[in-house]
């Protein structure tokens, strides 16, 4: 997956990073030399990840934080030396019918996905300026920004507003040298798939993928390491759709 791009040298923070998409993320630039640090609220998940990774020969690093937490944000942030790649993965989304959303699932939902965002970019900039630019990647998905999801408004929302940040934030933060990108994930096959259904009600949502299937945390990951990648240095404010053409018919009738 990762064999394209070389990462030496660079030092990558991933949030959400134990498990799932973020995993993977933290795999994919681990095995292309950068040194990660794997921001989680499940640090015993983190440190056993970064163990596995140093056990490998690889460079990792697990922090704790809560990232409703916009002080313990910062304080994560200044406590680094270097930094030239920036990935909030991390996501918040429990399934809750709209007219049942109270106080609290809003806040955190908010919170987490899209306010965080603010903070740790606004956290990085002096480390970014150290290395005269990098690059900020998110995690959002198709959900909010192209599709909709019962029982998902409070996280389609906090997406949506995820896309306006990162073509606004490209915008304001290229004289700096920074790139700011996305990744819109389809139905990815994860743990989190669980907040959603049953096992068969994920095989239901694959078929109806026009690819056949659900994806793989991997591919988010490529799509990750092409962004913040050389390769990719023309290109900011943009979102990358990973989704196996989920989002290409009209209707399901077209499936």
């Amino acid at each position: 997956m990762s064999a394209h791009y070389d990462y030496s040298g660079r030092q990558v923070l991933v949030t959400g990073g134990a498990q799932g998409i973020g995993r993977a993320i933290v795999e994919g630039f681990a095995k292309s030399g950068a040194r990660v640090l794997i921001a989680d609220l499940n640090v015993e998940l983190a440190q056993a990840l970064a163990a596995e990774l140093l056990g490998k020969g690889f460079e990792a690093q697990a922090l704790e934080v809560d990232l409703a937490d916009r002080a313990a944000i910062f304080a994560m942030l200044e406590r680094l030396e270097q930094l030239d790649v920036l990935v909030h993965n991390a996501g918040y989304f429990p399934l809750v019918p709209l007219a049942e959303i109270d106080e609290a699932v809003l806040e955190r939902t908010l919170a987490v996905n899209l306010s965080a965002l603010f903070w740790l970019t606004q956290a990085a900039l002096p480390l970014f300026a150290r290395r005269g630019g990098g690059s900020i990647l998110v995690t959002s998905s198709v959900t909010g920004p192209r599709v909709a999801y019962p029982g998902l408004t409070h996280y389609a929302a906090a997406k949506a507003g995820v896309n306006g940040f990162i073509r606004n934030a490209a915008l304001e933060l290229a004289r700096h040298g920074l790139r700011v990108n996305g990744v819109e994930p389809g139905m990815i096959r994860t743990p989190a798939m669980d907040n959603l259904g049953d096992a068969a009600h994920s095989e239901r949502i694959a078929a109806a993928v026009p690819l056949g299937r659900l994806g793989l945390p991997e591919e988010i990951a490529s799509a990750m390491l092409f962004l913040a990648s050389d390769a990719a240095s023309y290109v900011t404010g943009q979102t990358l759709v990973v989704d196996g053409g989920a989002t290409l018919p009209e209707t399901l009738v077209a499936l």
